[in-house]
């Protein structure tokens, strides 16, 4: 059975949706059999791995509201083992629609249940906010990944994103987990990076995973060409971080079996 990871931050531009493409990706190219699921109204992980949100005729939406098989709504993508389950600007609407449904916050559930067997990993893309479809995301899945940026009030609003997991906790999903916070955006030049990592680092002690996302350049223009960073550069830093990263979940999930001295590649590269 799959393991179902939620990438949630209600704070934008914190890496979020880069970070499902580029995970997912990863993990396809080390050949687990991964599905990328968008939930959120943006489409940008639609669009990022290469789908143009214009041409979906059934997306997420459909499965949620009319329960259409999410079977027959899956795409295949240009990366090997990477399959997407595609969203649509008609998303937007679907938490008013879901208001009066019986058992409204576990739809996505029941969505992610008839397509669990056949991945190894699931990842969803969440929105920036705390509305009913993050509820459903959060109320689907097995873990939470939260990306923060190495930036000034990077730690904003994040105690409310807690609070609502632990809510999520008690009265939805109590195998709710914290996979972990992914520090991303850190530019190796400013001091005020490696000073947010510290404070980071001491609120969340062991919470906090060891592989920081470098700012990047590839990983910034990737999207501009539907490709994940590992379809676009895997020579460049981006690529690189996130594979380490895919690594270091796969590894803290007892998923491979690769060493602790294996699991970093270093690289210069700052492309």
């Amino acid at each position: 059975m799959g393991k179902t990871i939620a990438i949630t931050n209600q704070k934008g531009g914190v890496g979020k949706t880069t970070t499902a493409i580029s995970l997912a990706a990863s993990l396809a190219v080390l050949e687990y059999k991964t599905l990328l699921l968008d939930a959120d109204p943006q489409a940008n992980s639609t669009s990022g791995i290469g789908i143009n949100p214009k041409n979906i005729r059934t997306s997420i939406y459909e499965c949620l509201i009319d329960d259409v098989n999410p079977e027959n709504v899956i795409l295949h993508t240009s990366t090997p083992n990477l399959d997407l389950l595609p969203a649509h600007i008609d998303l937007v609407g679907a938490e008013i629609e879901m208001i009066n449904l019986p058992n409204r916050e576990k739809k996505m559930r029941r969505v992610i249940d008839k397509i669990r067997d056949k991945y190894d990993m699931i990842i969803i893309d969440c929105s920036p906010s705390l509305g009913l479809i993050t509820i459903n995301s959060l109320t689907a899945a097995d873990s939470v990944i939260i990306p923060v940026q190495c930036e000034y009030f990077a730690l904003e609003g994040l105690g409310k994103l807690l609070n609502t997991i632990k809510i999520v906790q008690s009265n939805l999903n109590p195998d709710l987990d914290i996979e972990g916070i992914l520090l991303t955006m850190f530019d190796i030049r400013l001091r005020l990076s490696k000073q947010v990592v510290e404070e980071v680092k001491t609120h969340f002690q062991h919470l906090v995973f060891d592989t920081i996302i470098n700012r990047n350049i590839r990983l910034g223009e990737a999207p501009s060409f539907g490709k994940s960073i590992i379809m676009h550069d895997a020579q460049s830093t981006g690529a690189i971080n996130y594979l380490n990263f895919a690594r270091e979940l796969l590894q803290k999930n007892d998923m491979t079996g690769i060493k602790n001295s294996d699991r970093q590649i270093n690289t210069t590269d700052d492309n």
